[in-house]
């Protein structure tokens, strides 16, 4: 806040002043102290006068214009008039015999109160001089009064009374309080219903301590506000507001209340400002402002935020502290007082002036003193003291010119000082004035002066010096005018904006406008030129081409406008009012044509003026004379972007496009880096028609196609084509096609509807540009119209589409099948069906039998559907003309299930079967075919096998059914089962005795539990064990099953046995595994039962290796009884089961196994005439024939001829002698006796010796039927198909069983056997596969067997 002045008068010193502000104006201070004088002082401290009075001024108060200045005194009965306009003093006398002691005027009118010490009154009209003294009004001192805004007179005394009276004295209301009243006020307290806005309360202080409330209307209710102690008394307290009090305590506090009547009493807002103490507050409604003063400060706060501390003002030479305090009304100047009796003023509120050239700056610092800065330069701010207080600011290139009323002081700029030039007086009140470097132009009364600002030597040339407008015959008024560097432009009443050209100092230019132009604000180049007319409308005007722009969404509230002065940016600018500054932006070179559009708007803080727009900074001028920038919310993107998300980001992109900051959005999408934004920037771009900036753009996000369009165009010039181009890349046809037309090929316009499909566009274009096209369009259009439905255009189109030129056969045929369809549709059905069958076109007889077939006109539709050959659809229309001997022809050609179930339903009808069936049959329809076989065809057998096939539950039924008639209750029950009518089923069963029936079947099928129970009920009734056991297994009553199982007599097969095993398998019970145990060891009946049960429990039970060994001596017997598959089968199921569950093999099985596979494999080489690999087999088994003594003799029969075959002269040899022993001779073949015999007496001990193979484990070299290598003692993996040993780059497994075979060998045995010869699995050659890697098939334990 700055100071003033401060006044400090000898004799004051030492007691505290009374102060008084002129009313209204607030020009002058009226002073005195403890030295009988009032001292006038001017608002710059000068001082204007003083009265000298008999005695101490004891009251003074100005009246309510600041006319009139009243005093009185302790010494006089007179009252002292001092009039401001005139500057001289008079007296009236009171009349009255006792000394006054309280003044006060009226608010409303031209009254005056005086109130004596006895308790009188006097009221005096200033206007009519006339005086009403009242005697009495009080019977003590007059201490406080207040008048309200009807002239009603509120006093208070000493007699703790409190009168109100109206203005010619009469008491209307009185009220007696507790203590000594003092500082009353009249106001409006708040209300709900706000009934009127009279001022009906008065308020007044009561012995210091409570805040006492009268209402006039209200009189017996006053209310009473206490506070609470420690605030201590009360000092003062004002009105705001909508009936808000602010209350200073003497203790530093002060306390806002409202007083509506819900929340009277209550504090809103509580501040201890001061620490020690309190004297004073103010308000200033004109600022919006609280100010307390107390110890040696002034607080400042905003009243629409009281917690927001405006201003702090330190006063620190003052050690007795501050005093009172008081605003002018217009909030400029503060006044305070202290105890020491001086008095300073500080300016609080300052006249916004200031003005702008091209980025430097003059705008008001205080009242006398003139800043100039040109911050965006980084100049030095200059200051510059004036001899007055201006009214108007204005800055040019080399001067700065201010004033008031009808003068104006010039200065010049130098390097570093400012020096005065001289002071110029116009014919009239200046209302503004603009400066360039040599001129200056002053708007006064309607006409503008133009001269110069320092008078050029001699030669300069008179007519140059000064002009004034408009001429003497022109009969506008000015308005408003601007100064650019060449031009003077001004807007007139009349709605004409004239451009001046001053080097040739004549009218280059104007502009009519339909209303009269108030305000205007050229650019810095003044080529675009902005304005506000006589609407509140805003324009911007370009001279160069003499259009107007309508700025878009202006408000009518807007007070100016400001032109970027950023070299970058022309085409923006502002235009602001009290709260709010918007952004707007000329786009020039856009598709749709040059147009403004509003970008944004930026709040601005109360009382902000803008004076200088540079690059998105706002400078403003505030009422403290200081100015502040502000950045514009729609230029946030020139901060920093780092450390922003994707959602500003987006944000400042759109910003950037809407301001053409191209190079900065290319920023925001590099951090964005995302297809949508660069998509955006390069449309905008394609919309500013910044051709090379969009190819750049589409290249970076590798948009190829637009890239090379963009190439293609980039060189035209035709602004209008260009502009098309463009137009149409951004999917906007009609400014495309408008913009075509407009330019030097009109074509394209053509062009580009025919490759959109707009073809009724087209046709209206090629009718002006290219007539041939019709024929081709108007098909085009046809089709279109056909597809929405308007088939008599569609028609018309056809028939102008037909060319009849060979050339366009095609096209033609096209054309010719629309007529046809469009003449059908039309109703003109004759002439469509004729047009449709000379058609060459399948497709066509279809789609017109179509919609003949919608307008149910059937047979139409039906020989077009014939003629296409649509036999389906032909069918199907006879169907519904009933015309079945047209149907029976084409049935034959007919696939679809629908028609031939039609066709079925009207033979049946007609109780043609054998046809119907035939019909149904094609139609899928099984359920009519077995009724018609059973019903009609009396054919049961058939219907049977239907059912059988199709598995169709009303087929069974209906099958169940007819046996049911004939008495064949099986086959009855075995129909019901199959249709799920398993209750029936049951009851027919029980009813014919047919339980065995009903239960074979209902095992086969799947079904529920209670279905099994209720037969396994029955069979227990009928003590069939067997069949009772079954059924308790199936519905898991295992206890109950096993108990029947071994009830139940012996059979051949064992059945039960293998019942009750399946069932002890599944119970997983040990109480029931024990018992069949037993049972099978012979425990309960002393019959042991076969051991092959046994195995089969252990397996069932999953006890694997009690099951081997089982499994050896099941083997071993059948082995001793010759069944060699069987005993084979056994080793192998459990082998595969021990090596599926990881448990060790016993090497006896798996020698056992080897040796058994070995003899099984003998009879497949022999039938494949490898009579070798047989031979070394047999010679295995023979060395091992002690495990084959049923067949002793045969085998080594074999054995000697096998040999003899493959050459094997020595081993044939030894095996013959063999069966020379006596116990085998006797038993040989009579066949082969003799041959062996021969072969004993004459041996041939000829024999090649075995090829020898790698070992698969150490590689070492042993014969390749050996097993056990004797390297190193491992036993060998053998083949499956030949019994070898195997090799490991000869390695395959069967997919089955996963046992070994050389993969040549097993791949050629494959050629004429397809099963494996050790599992006995088909195989598919295909899915054998050779394993390169056997490490995993050689692991050691396989060599522990």
């Amino acid at each position: 806040m700055k100071q003033v002045f401060s006044l400090l008068e000898k004799s004051w010193s030492g007691s505290p002043v009374q102060f008084a502000w002129q009313k209204t104006l607030g020009n002058f201070l009226a002073v005195t102290g403890g030295d009988r004088a009032v001292k006038i002082f001017d608002r710059h401290g000068q001082k204007r006068n003083e009265i000298s009075l008999p005695g101490n001024c004891v009251a003074m108060d100005w009246d309510k214009d600041g006319d009139t200045l009243a005093i009185i005194t302790d010494k006089s009965s007179a009252v002292f008039l001092w009039d401001a306009n005139t500057n001289k003093t008079s007296q009236v006398d009171s009349g009255m015999r006792d000394a006054m002691s309280f003044l006060l005027w009226s608010r409303v009118g031209t009254l005056l109160a005086v109130g004596t010490t006895k308790g009188n009154l006097l009221i005096y009209n200033r206007q009519t001089s006339r005086k009403i003294p009242v005697l009495g009004k009080h019977t003590k001192r007059i201490t406080c009064g207040c008048w309200s805004t009807e002239n009603l007179l509120a006093l208070g005394g000493e007699d703790k009374m409190i009168t109100i009276s109206n203005q010619e004295g009469d008491t209307i209301r009185q009220t007696s309080v507790s203590s000594d009243p003092s500082d009353m006020q009249f106001s409006v307290m708040k209300t709900d219903e706000r009934i009127s806005t009279r001022e009906s309360t008065v308020s007044v202080v009561v012995g210091k301590k409570t805040l006492f409330l009268f209402n006039l209307n209200d009189p017996d209710n006053p209310i009473d506000l206490k506070f609470q102690q420690p605030y201590g008394s009360i000092v003062t307290y004002r009105w705001y507001g909508d009936g808000y009090i602010m209350i200073g305590f003497s203790r530093g506090c002060f306390v806002v209340i409202s007083t509506h009547i819900r929340e009277i009493g209550q504090e809103i807002f509580q501040a201890h400002n001061h620490k020690d103490n309190l004297s004073s507050i103010a308000i200033s409604q004109s600022l919006n402002k609280a100010a307390s003063c107390g110890d040696n400060c002034i607080k400042i706060h905003d009243l629409s935020d009281l917690r927001e501390m405006y201003a702090i003002i330190n006063l620190d030479d003052e050690n007795r502290g501050v005093d009172q305090l008081a605003w002018t009304d217009d909030g400029q100047l503060l006044a305070v007082s202290t105890r020491r009796g001086s008095l300073h003023v500080f300016l609080t509120k300052l006249p916004v002036l200031g003005d702008a050239c091209s980025t430097r700056i003059a705008y008001l610092t205080s009242l006398l003193e003139v800043t100039i800065a040109n911050h965006v330069e980084r100049e030095l701010p200059v200051t510059v003291s004036v001899e007055v207080e201006p009214s108007f600011v204005a800055i040019g290139v080399y001067h700065l010119a201010v004033g008031m009323n009808n003068r104006a002081w010039f200065y010049a700029l130098g390097e570093n000082n400012v020096k005065k030039l001289k002071d110029v007086e116009y014919l009239g009140t200046v209302a503004s004035m603009h400066l360039n470097s040599d001129y200056a132009a002053a708007l006064f009364e309607g006409k503008v002066q133009l001269h110069m600002i320092e008078s050029g030597g001699l030669d300069a040339q008179e007519e140059r010096e000064t002009r004034l407008f408009p001429a003497d015959d022109d009969k506008y008024r000015i308005l408003c005018h601007a100064l650019t560097s060449d031009f003077l432009i001004y807007g007139t009443d009349t709605g004409v904006i004239h451009y001046f050209y001053i080097e040739d100092w004549q009218y280059v230019n104007e502009y009519r406008h339909p209303v009269s132009v108030r305000k205007i604000f050229p650019d810095p180049n003044g080529t675009r030129l902005a304005f506000i007319d006589d609407k509140s409308d805003g324009f911007v005007y370009c001279p160069v081409n003499d259009r107007l722009y309508e700025i878009p969404n202006f408000s009518p509230t807007i007070k100016g406008i400001l032109w970027e002065n950023w070299p970058m940016d022309k085409g923006v600018f502002v235009a602001f009012d009290d709260d709010k500054v918007y952004t707007y932006v000329f786009h020039k070179d856009a598709i749709q044509g040059s147009k403004i559009i509003l970008a944004g708007g930026t709040e601005v803080p109360f009382s902000y003026k803008p004076l200088l727009l540079y690059n998105g900074e706002l400078t403003c001028q505030t009422q403290s004379g200081k100015t502040n920038n502000i950045y514009l919310s729609t230029h946030s993107f020139l901060g920093n972007l780092k450390d922003l998300g994707p959602n500003e980001l987006t944000q400042m992109l759109t910003q950037t496009l809407m301001l053409k900051r191209f190079s900065e959005a290319w920023e925001v999408c590099r951090l964005l880096n995302d297809q949508s934004s660069w998509n955006e920037l390069a449309k905008a771009c394609l919309h500013h028609m910044e051709v090379d900036f969009a190819i750049r753009v589409y290249r970076t996000f590798g948009n190829a196609g637009m890239v090379m369009s963009l190439e293609q165009i980039k060189g035209i010039e035709d602004h209008n084509l260009l502009a098309g181009h463009l137009a149409m890349f951004t999917s906007d046809f009609n400014l495309a096609q408008d913009l075509y037309l407009a330019s030097s090929c009109p074509i394209a316009a053509l062009e580009m509807r025919k490759d959109l499909q707009h073809w009724d566009s087209a046709l209206q274009l090629a009718k002006r540009l290219a007539p041939d096209q019709i024929p081709f369009i108007s098909k085009e259009y046809a089709m279109q119209l056909e597809f929405t439905g308007d088939y008599v255009n569609a028609l018309a189109h056809y028939e102008k589409g037909i060319t009849g030129n060979n050339k366009y056969q095609e096209h033609d045929e096209a054309c010719l099948a629309g007529v046809a369809q469009m003449s059908i549709r039309m109703g003109d059905i004759r002439r469509g069906v004729n047009q449709a069958i000379k058609h060459s076109s399948r497709l066509l007889k279809r789609d017109c039998g179509a919609i003949l077939e919608s307008m149910k006109q059937f047979s139409e539709a039906a020989q077009l559907y014939e003629k296409g050959q649509y036999y389906d659809k032909a069918a199907s229309v006879y169907i519904r003309c009933k015309n079945w001997a047209k149907v029976g022809e084409l049935l034959a050609y007919v696939s679809s299930p629908k028609i031939h179930l039609q066709y079925a339903k009207a033979k049946e009808a007609d109780g043609r079967y054998k046809e119907a069936v035939v019909a149904y049959e094609h139609a899928k329809q099984w359920d009519c075919v077995i009724r018609l076989y059973l019903d009609h065809l009396n054919n049961p057998e058939k219907a049977v096998n239907i059912v059988r096939e199709t598995q169709s539950l009303d087929g069974a039924k209906m099958v169940a059914r007819f046996f049911l008639q004939l008495g064949d209750y099986g086959s009855a029950i075995q129909f019901l089962v199959m249709s799920k009518c398993n209750n029936e089923a049951f009851t027919l069963a029980q009813q014919h005795n047919k339980m065995e029936i009903y239960a074979d079947i209902i095992s086969s099928e799947s079904t529920t539990n209670e279905d099994y129970q209720s037969i396994a009920l029955y069979f227990e009734g009928e003590k069939k064990h067997f069949q009772a056991g079954k059924f308790f297994l199936l519905c898991g009553q295992y206890g109950r099953a096993l108990k029947h199982f071994m009830k139940s007599p012996n059979t051949e097969d064992n059945l039960a046995i293998e019942m009750a095993i399946e069932t002890v398998g599944r119970a997983k019970d040990e109480a029931l595994t024990n018992q069949l145990i037993d049972y099978l060891m012979g425990e309960s009946d002393g019959m042991p039962k076969d051991a092959k049960y046994l195995f089969r429990l252990y397996m069932a039970l999953k006890q694997y290796r009690e099951a081997a060994r089982t499994a050896i001596i099941i083997a071993r017997e059948e082995q001793c009884s010759g069944n060699y598959r069987n005993a084979h089968d056994v080793l192998f199921s459990m082998y595969s089961e021990l090596k599926t569950q990881k448990i060790k093999i016993p090497s006896e099985m798996a020698t056992n196994l080897m040796i058994l596979h070995s003899y099984i494999l003998v009879k497949t080489h022999v039938k494949r005439g490898d009579h070798m690999k047989g031979a070394r087999m047999l010679i295995r088994v023979a060395n091992n024939i002690s495990k084959f003594p049923s067949h002793i003799v045969p085998i080594l029969t074999s054995t000697v001829i096998e040999c003899h075959r493959a050459g094997l002269k020595n081993s044939a040899f030894n095996f013959a002698a063999m069966l020379m022993r006596p116990e085998y001779r006797n038993k040989i073949d009579l066949k082969y006796k003799k041959k062996i015999e021969a072969m004993v007496r004459r041996p041939d001990t000829t024999e090649a010796e075995e090829p020898t193979t790698a070992c698969p484990y150490c590689a070492f070299q042993l014969p390749e039927c050996e097993l056990l290598c004797p390297g190193c003692k491992n036993n060998l993996p053998y083949c499956i198909a030949t019994g070898r040993h195997m090799l490991r780059d000869d390695w395959t497994v069967c997919p089955h069983c996963d046992f070994p075979a050389l993969y040549s060998e097993f791949k050629n045995m494959l050629q004429t056997e397809n099963v494996c010869p050790m599992c006995s699995e088909r195989i598919n050659i295909v899915h054998l596969k050779k394993i390169n890697d056997c490490t995993q098939y050689l692991k050691p334990e396989d060599g522990d067997q």
